[in-house]
């Protein structure tokens, strides 16, 4: 199959398209680095030439609610628009576990314009909802890091590993359109405080956190908001074998033997 993967650039984008390109798919990669602005829809129609299937895991900049959520709007009105002239046939949308129960950030408001929009378009589709990434508490703490202290709510959540998301991601653009999919989930719940804390060690960064409410996220997301619900699929890589992986790297690049890196992108969950 010829699949192509909005948003390749990007860490979960460039995992998608290894995991596609191992099992053996004719891979796309769409990225304004690349030449193909979903903003404007400018390079779109050249790049879904002969694609059988869409991937988006694209993400927006970190602006205001207004404007994140048109961001994503016009975004995904002009990929599902260039897939229905280019007679694509399977659009998959990357979303988060939750979102529908929580009026949350400005982010969460764009992820819900997306999934309106692919819910109701023109092209079969399924939206599979993940939760956060292993990596996110981390990337959170340094949103907010000032002077070595950090703010950072106390979320429950279900972390996943980025690679197993991938994996998810290159079996159901392979298959027939499914909807709404199951909730995608790692292993085990986490504190998001202790996932940072335990991050930061690990990658020798030392950081004071500061439990509260009071910064990014708000009490509406507290308890088992974002706990994935019945019938999750439960991906293999628990939070403690990521952090592993984590303190090799670590290890590795203070031995001067850098780990190569996707170009960085704004997907994340």
């Amino acid at each position: 199959m010829r699949i192509a993967v909005a948003g390749a650039t990007g860490n979960i984008g460039a995992l998608t398209v290894s995991a596609l390109e191992r099992d053996g798919q004719d891979v796309v990669r769409i990225s304004r680095s690349l030449g193909v602005d979903l903003s404007t829809g400018d390079g779109l129609d050249r790049a879904l030439v002969g694609v059988d299937a869409v991937i988006d895991v694209t993400n927006g900049p970190a602006t205001g609610y207004a404007e994140t959520v048109a961001y994503f709007g016009t975004a995904t009105r002009n990929l599902l628009a260039a897939g229905e002239r280019a007679g694509v046939r399977h659009h998959v949308l990357l979303s988060i576990v939750g979102i529908d129960r929580v009026d949350g950030t400005a982010h969460y408001a764009g992820k819900r314009e997306q999934e309106r929009l692919v819910a109701a378009g023109p092209l079969p589709w399924t939206i599979v909802p993940a939760t956060q990434f292993h990596d996110f508490a981390a990337m959170v703490a340094g949103w907010t890091e000032r002077d070595g202290v950090a703010t950072i709510a106390p979320l429950l959540v279900q972390p996943i590993a980025p690679e197993d998301v991938a994996d998810v991601l290159a079996e159901i653009a392979a298959g027939e359109p499914q909807g709404r999919y199951a909730d995608v989930a790692g292993p085990e719940p986490q504190d998001l405080v202790d996932m940072a804390r335990r991050t930061n060690e690990t990658r020798g960064h030392t950081v004071k956190l500061v439990p509260t409410w009071s910064a990014i996220f708000d009490p509406e997301m507290a308890g088992t908001v974002l706990l994935p619900g019945e019938g999750a699929r439960i991906a293999p890589t628990t939070f403690d074998e990521w952090l592993v992986g984590q303190r090799q790297n670590h290890a590795s690049n203070r031995h001067g033997i850098a780990e190569p890196l996707a170009e960085p992108g704004p997907e994340s969950n």
